[in-house]
């Protein structure tokens, strides 16, 4: 048996969850998690950390890569920043595609409360 990954999604799913689990072979591994974070909460994210750069605020320059990073590590979440070739910091390592969709409401609401501390204008897509 080779690797399986299986959403569950209602009793058919579950039954072929149960039949993959008793056909395994000893110490094999399963990983149950919760599932990730959804398209819409990622657009809306991103359209978040771009009104975010825009405005600079408190005169922070600063693209989206960079300020998710920022609120990335903000909300606890492990980043690392490497020097690029041309000297200036790049952040590496943390997915917010790996978040839950938990963990992804909880960055935007996060993001949202300092934004809306800094008075940064929310388009739409951001709003929504």
């Amino acid at each position: 048996m080779v690797g399986q990954t299986l959403i569950l999604t209602g009793q058919r799913s579950r039954r072929i969850g149960h039949d993959l689990i008793n056909a395994a072979p000893d110490f094999a591994v399963l990983e149950i998690k919760p599932p990730r974070r959804s398209d819409d909460q990622n657009a809306k994210m991103w359209a978040m950390l771009s009104d975010i750069s825009r405005a600079k605020p408190d005169g922070r320059k600063a693209v989206p890569e960079v300020w998710k990073s920022l609120f990335c590590h903000a909300c606890g979440h492990a980043v690392q920043f490497e020097l690029g070739l041309n000297g200036q910091p790049f952040p590496t390592g943390f997915k917010t595609s790996r978040m839950s969709i938990g963990q992804m409401a909880d960055l935007i609401t996060f993001i949202q409360a300092w934004g809306d501390e800094k008075g940064v204008r929310w388009t739409k897509d951001a709003s929504e």
